[in-house]
């Protein structure tokens, strides 16, 4: 029996075949083994409980302010092409009783990154997950990304940048915490 990985070379040797003239030249013998190695990775993400990572690291503490980690990099493949999207990831949760490790805030970025993904729902996976993991008084997310699908092939627009939201309870009920917010992740502090 072929183990997962055997299939993958498998399928990209045959690939290369359909492309390449000449698809058994030295420089591409490993090429299938490589792919599939990177495909792996690259896609580890369905591999991994994101709320399984928030949980791991929850304390309790009584802090009602925003939380902000941003700038999170961020590296995903667009499931219509199978390219490369990047950017940054801002995200905020105001909690209620319970705080989780800062690290484990891009853990969950990178959760959701490595699948193949659109930008849209990845934005509203993780805060979600978020949401439903702490409980916060409310989760505000933010990502900005440029698409190589966009950027390689298409349109071609090299200096185009996708942003996305998506926001829960007092994000979406106080557009003064909501302007904050915003304000943070625009502004240069350090």
């Amino acid at each position: 029996m072929n183990t997962k990985m055997e299939v993958l070379q498998q399928h990209f040797s045959g690939i290369l075949e359909n492309i390449v003239p000449d698809a058994y030249r030295e420089g591409l013998l490993k090429t299938p083994e490589r792919v599939a190695k990177s495909m792996e990775f690259l896609t580890e993400g369905y591999r991994l409980n994101p709320k399984e990572i928030l949980a791991s690291s929850v304390f309790h503490e009584d802090y009602k302010q925003m939380v902000l980690v941003k700038d999170i990099e961020m590296y995903s493949m667009c499931e219509h092409h199978l390219l490369p999207f990047f950017g940054k990831a801002h995200i905020a949760y105001i909690p209620d009783g319970q705080i989780t490790g800062l690290s484990k805030i891009a853990h969950v970025v990178d959760i959701f990154a490595r699948r193949l993904q659109v930008q849209e729902r990845m934005t509203r996976e993780i805060r979600d997950c978020i949401q439903e993991a702490l409980n916060p008084m409310g989760v505000a997310v933010v990502i900005e990304a440029q698409h190589l699908c966009m950027m390689m092939r298409g349109v071609q627009k090299q200096n185009s940048v996708a942003t996305t939201s998506a926001f829960t309870g007092i994000f979406l009920k106080d557009h003064r915490t909501r302007e904050e917010f915003m304000h943070l992740i625009g502004v240069k502090l350090h």
